[in-house]
């Protein structure tokens, strides 16, 4: 009897001794195994968002001779309306934005403010009446001054080219005509929904089908805010700020005991401020600093930089070890210094210098640690989107935008067609905290858009969703490239870890990091690397967290393009010509 291997058997055998990397190109034609999809690749323009339609609504502004920032703002105005799960014109912005012609970069900070009229003491009581601790997430007392408007019009007004009325022409149609509701947002909306259909107001005529929210591919409809884009377009920002939609809300607010006035809206303003930035390997890193966490994005840099991480390798538990400290330690110094800038002198010369990332770095030893706190002196889950613009000229904008908790408060004000933010919830009650509660100061804000450039050229934008997550994503976008090598796909599609535990800028002053914490990472890890990670005392679960969703674009200054990248774990798209 032949008892000779059969050819079958030998080749089944001689794959199992192939190298991983083969099976990546047996997987891919490019790219490797972590990612999902290539690149998009364009040469007179870029559009990159978590909601395909809304990605083309900006593609078309573009062809239509509109810029990266008229594009930003009808992508987003677009989002507002077709992912009101994250974002809309009840919410707050932030931009970072590369004019090419000045060849600078600028930083927006469109957040609003607290109600003018509720004081510390007067908001103290009404806590204290309700048997609360904190600021409730879906009471009227969470509601701050709507910024995104007014961000819109400042961007417009100072590097626009195209009218508004134009830029809202493709969201006023989607509003009045509808769109199909895309997965992963009709997941969220059918969350929100049947909770937030209890609040006083408008949300449930607005946003449901009889208290549901719309299933994945159903048409849906907001003419309220097909209406609110057309006073917008016709009217200007004042419109919302000192106009007819104004007085709705002021009305509105009045009788359903709300602390928003008037005079909150037509005093607000957007505020142009100077970036914060670090070079981090030859590369500088450009955040908004002030009530946002962008600083945190350059801390961490900072300290991971005294690190050869592309030695010790991506996704080791070397190099999770010496991430999550980094984050443990810059995020005591973001729960006392991160705050709104007209009430508080920030120590930014401290916080980023190099000598003081030494200092921080020198407290990382082999083990998780479980006692810190800030090295300065005093002197959160949400929902987000974030989307990023390029045009043939070369600009580039980095844009976020949140009502904070998924579709926000869930307060509407019938007629208007959007949902105010909660953002007031990120308040400190301690009177001695630099975040504490104030009337007309910005509460700490969790989003952030990033910006990198290389050599005083426009390198990538990026940024992503996903509340006090944001920061480490960001670390992990701009390491998976500069240290590891990555493509932008890849760099979003790669491992994506988590760390929650830290101190937060909701809590007192003398509140500090006690325990380790929990690490999540996703349920492509190793089972060597948790084991790896809990030896060295971290806690750690894999999977059965958030992760963000990303969106970014890199300039190819050699070749004259554009690679786009978008979130593969959702809707996202992102798409050039």
């Amino acid at each position: 009897m032949d008892v000779s291997p059969s050819i079958f058997t030998l080749l089944f055998v001689s794959l199992l001794f192939i190298p991983a990397a083969l099976f990546a190109q047996i997987d891919r034609e490019a790219g490797s195994l972590i990612q999902t999809r290539s690149e998009v690749i364009g040469q007179r323009g870029m559009v990159a968002t978590s909601q395909p339609l809304a990605t083309q609504v900006g593609l078309q502004i573009l062809k239509n001779g509109g810029n990266a920032i008229d594009a930003a703002i009808g992508a987003n105005a677009a989002m507002g309306l077709m992912e009101p799960t994250g974002n809309g014109i009840g919410g707050d912005l932030f931009a970072i934005i590369y004019h090419a012609e000045s060849e600078q970069v600028y930083a927006l900070n469109a957040s609003g403010r607290s109600p003018l009229g509720l004081s510390y003491d007067d908001l103290m009581e009404i806590l204290e009446e309700q048997r609360v601790d904190s600021i409730p997430a879906l009471d009227l007392l969470s509601v701050s001054v709507p910024g995104a408007i007014d961000g819109w019009f400042e961007m417009h007004d100072q590097f626009g080219s195209i009218s508004m009325a134009e830029i809202l022409e493709e969201p006023i149609w989607y509003a009045e005509n509808g769109f199909p509701v895309s997965e992963a947002i009709s997941a969220s909306w059918k969350r929100s929904a049947p909770r937030l259909s209890q609040q006083v107001g408008a949300f449930k005529e607005t946003f449901t089908f009889d208290g549901r929210g719309p299933e994945k591919g159903e048409i849906f409809k907001n003419p309220d805010l097909g209406n609110t884009f057309r006073l917008l377009a016709s009217e200007g920002r004042d419109a919302f700020y000192r106009g007819e939609i104004t007085r709705k809300i002021d009305r509105w607010m009045k009788e359903n005991g709300g602390y928003l006035r008037f005079e909150d809206f037509d005093k607000h303003t957007s505020t142009w401020v100077k970036p914060q930035t670090v070079n981090y390997r030859g590369y500088d890193v450009y955040q908004v600093g002030g009530n946002v966490q962008g600083t945190a994005v350059l801390q961490m840099l900072n300290i991971l930089e005294g690190y050869d991480l592309s030695k010790t390798g991506f996704a080791t538990a070397e190099t999770f070890h010496l991430m999550i400290e980094a984050k443990k330690l810059t995020f005591e110094d973001r729960a006392k210094h991160y705050v709104d800038e007209d009430f508080y002198d920030i120590p930014y010369e401290t916080l980023l210098s190099k000598e003081y990332a030494e200092q921080r770095r020198a407290l990382i030893t082999s083990k998780a640690s479980d006692d810190l706190t800030s090295g300065v002196e005093v002197l959160e889950e949400g929902d987000t989107i974030y989307l990023t613009t390029a045009d043939k000229d070369g600009n580039m904008v980095s844009l976020i935008q949140s009502n904070f908790r998924g579709m926000g408060s869930g307060f509407v004000v019938p007629g208007t067609g959007f949902s105010f933010q909660n953002r007031g919830e990120l308040f400190s009650l301690d009177p001695n905290h630099p975040n504490v509660y104030e009337p007309g100061k910005r509460p700490f804000h969790t989003i952030i858009p990033g910006f990198v450039m290389k050599d005083g050229e426009p390198f990538m934008t990026l940024g992503n969703m996903g509340g006090a997550y944001q920061p480490m994503g960001h670390v992990s976008l701009i390491t998976n490239v500069i240290d590891f090598g990555m493509n932008m796909q890849q760099a979003g599609d790669a491992l994506r870890w988590n760390h929650r535990g830290s101190t937060q800028p909701t809590d007192g002053l003398d509140d500090t990091l006690t325990n380790v914490g929990l690490v999540s990472i996703e349920t492509s890890i190793p089972p060597q690397v948790v084991r790896d990670l809990r030896a060295m005392g971290h806690r750690v679960q894999v999977g059965n967290s958030f992760f963000g969703r990303f969106q970014a674009i890199m300039r190819d200054l050699e070749n004259g393009v554009y690679y786009g990248a978008s979130e593969a774990r959702v809707d996202g798209q992102a798409a050039g010509y």
